[in-house]
């Protein structure tokens, strides 16, 4: 990590930003952070959904403020290498679904699909804030719409 000085896996701060530094892998770091979520969330399974919900909530308002220390820190806004946003955002995308490989892999295209091409209001939020909330709050939006699509798709099948 010699482009950013002052940046180490070693600061609690900087590696939750940089995704336990899944961020740090140069080709698509975002596809990478949203990997390191899964164990994650397959962990948060095990506990009543009211866990996966505090950690959601916390993880957020967490995350507007260890992201942008981070992305200060860097001299860039929203550097690629910040991927806590994918975490919580994939977290949401798997919000009250079964830990099971269809709806793990469903969320993971879903949540990596409007995460990359950010249809509106994903992309109106992602051009309007700024700091950690601009960071964060596209990611939130991106994991609420695959979540909603996929307990749709799952309402409809049954």
């Amino acid at each position: 990590m010699k482009r950013w000085p002052g940046i180490s896996l070693l600061n609690p701060v900087h590696f939750l930003a940089l995704g336990f530094g899944s961020g740090l892998i140069k080709k698509a770091p975002g596809t990478w952070g949203t990997v390191a979520a899964i164990p994650v969330v397959g962990l948060l399974s095990l506990f009543p959904l009211s866990v996966m919900a505090v950690f959601i909530v916390v993880g957020t308002l967490a995350g507007i403020l260890i992201c942008r220390k981070t992305a200060d820190k860097m001299g860039v806004h929203d550097h690629p290498a910040i991927v806590w946003d994918e975490i919580i955002g994939y977290a949401i995308a798997m919000f009250a679904l079964p830990f099971s490989w269809t709806y793990v892999l469903a969320a993971f295209v879903l949540f990596r699909f409007f995460d990359i091409l950010k249809p509106w209001p994903i992309g109106w939020v992602d051009k309007r804030l700024t700091g950690g909330s601009g960071i964060m709050m596209d990611d939130v939006l991106a994991g609420i719409v695959s979540c909603l699509l996929i307990h749709a798709g799952q309402h409809a099948l049954l």
